[in-house]
């Protein structure tokens, strides 16, 4: 029985191993891409974090370098459907191939829905929304040549509940879980695993100065059963597990890091 449980471990090691694989994980340098691009390197993979601004690429691709894993420096807009082929054919021409793919760039702004322009409006749908889109289809050949493509999207809790002015946001990452699941569907014939990662309240660059210390931040830990804020660290294993053989029949999903959110109604 001992025997047993040891193998049933050491498979399962196996099943969540990223040895050798090569991951791109755009809007990897700073907060939950950043956390997301060191966690697969530090279960094996060999992984490109890449954004717009050099500094931060260089920044997390030493950090990729520390844990033992190759990597490598490319400034990337994901606006630019140019630069994301320029991205692709770089990767391939270092590494070979390209196993997992996560699309983590993104931006939010707080504003009345009534006074949104349209150029705002456009402007969030073009990185949040059409960035991915662009990504999937530059790197879709590539995936489906490996035969173990994984493509993780990062989406909101926005993709299932109204916040007060930040309908634009929302309208995004809605779409977004949308476009995950018509991928997945379309995809799965390619041998590409095509899911999601919700996460809850995790502080970051793009949102600290809206939650910490403000009604709104009371209000979503007050809505939040554990009571606290998510640390990026924290969506690491959800991403491993997409990106790994362990997935290899999970595709269309979304898996929320909330700390409960989604599941609470009355907390007090």
């Amino acid at each position: 029985m001992r025997i047993g449980s040891s193998t049933s471990h050491i498979k399962m090691l196996q099943c969540l191993s990223l040895e050798n694989r090569v991951g791109v994980v755009i809007g990897g340098t700073s907060g939950i891409g950043r956390a997301i691009a060191i966690g697969l390197a530090e279960q094996g993979a060999n992984v490109v974090p890449t954004g717009r601004r050099e500094s931060h690429i260089e920044e997390v691709c030493s950090a990729v370098e520390a844990v033992g894993r190759d990597t490598l420096r490319q400034v990337t807009d994901v606006t630019d459907r140019r630069s994301i082929d320029v991205l692709r054919d770089a990767v391939l021409k270092t590494f070979g191939r390209v196993d997992i793919l996560v699309n983590a760039a993104g931006f939010t702004f707080r504003q009345p829905t009534v006074k949104i322009c349209e150029e705002q409006w456009s402007g969030i749908f073009d990185t949040n929304l059409t960035g991915v889109l662009r990504a999937c289809q530059s790197f879709h050949e590539a995936l489906k040549t490996g035969g173990k493509g994984r493509i993780i999207n990062i989406v909101s809790l926005g993709s299932f509940l109204a916040f007060h002015e930040v309908a634009a946001y929302c309208a995004t990452k809605t779409a977004l879980l949308s476009l995950t699941r018509s991928l997945a569907c379309e995809w799965a014939q390619d041998g590409i695993c095509v899911n999601a990662i919700a996460p809850g309240i995790f502080p970051t660059e793009m949102n600290h100065e809206i939650i910490n210390g403000t009604p709104r931040g009371r209000e979503l830990l007050t809505r939040t059963p554990m009571r606290r804020f998510g640390n990026p660290e924290e969506l690491v294993g959800a991403a491993i597990l997409l990106a790994s053989d362990g997935a290899s029949f999970l595709t269309g999903q979304c898996i929320a890091v909330d700390g409960g959110f989604l599941a609470s109604g009355v907390n007090s």
